[in-house]
């Protein structure tokens, strides 16, 4: 049965195919006319100065990629992305309290991470997407892990809010 309609048959799925891997897809579809992203230094309010790099770091890494553009200077750049870091905080939202004389435990502390975010179309010089107060937050076991812990897991957390936000916008 390999007679002629089942080589049509053949030939037509593999057309078909090739044609399909001409297509395309980006992966954040951005409007068409911005195909590159900058991140400028993120600006940091608050006295914890490592918080700036980590997040920098974890901005230039998943941005781009994530957005479906390619990463640039802020010179060259289609956009722009500007995060302004405005509070950080460790708090105690789960603790033991103490009975008596005891004193209370804290069993897990929580990071908070609030920033600003604009993204900046400079093509059109417009804000495409912005959040005045874009909030994250990253807990922590006080017995066994560190503050560190819960900060990468609140910046994780905000950068994927910014690709949220963005995704959003579309």
């Amino acid at each position: 049965m390999t007679g002629p309609p089942a080589r049509v048959v053949r030939m037509l799925v593999l057309a078909l195919l090739c044609v399909g891997c001409m297509y395309q897809f980006r992966g954040g579809n951005f409007p068409e006319h911005i195909r590159t992203l900058a991140v400028d230094p993120v600006e940091n309010e608050t006295a914890r100065l490592e918080v700036t790099g980590e997040l920098n770091e974890q901005l230039f890494r998943v941005l781009a990629p994530s957005l479906g553009v390619r990463a640039a200077s802020s010179d060259e750049a289609d956009a722009v992305v500007r995060v302004k870091i405005v509070r950080y905080e460790v708090n105690a939202p789960n603790y033991r309290t103490g009975a008596g004389d005891q004193r209370a435990e804290v069993l897990q502390r929580q990071v908070t991470i609030t920033a600003q975010v604009q993204i900046v179309d400079q093509v059109n010089n417009e804000i495409y997407w912005g959040a005045p107060t874009l909030r994250a937050e990253g807990q922590f076991l006080e017995a066994t892990e560190t503050e560190e812990a819960g900060r990468a897991e609140a910046i994780r957390t905000l950068v994927q809010g910014i690709v949220d936000g963005a995704q959003s916008n579309w």
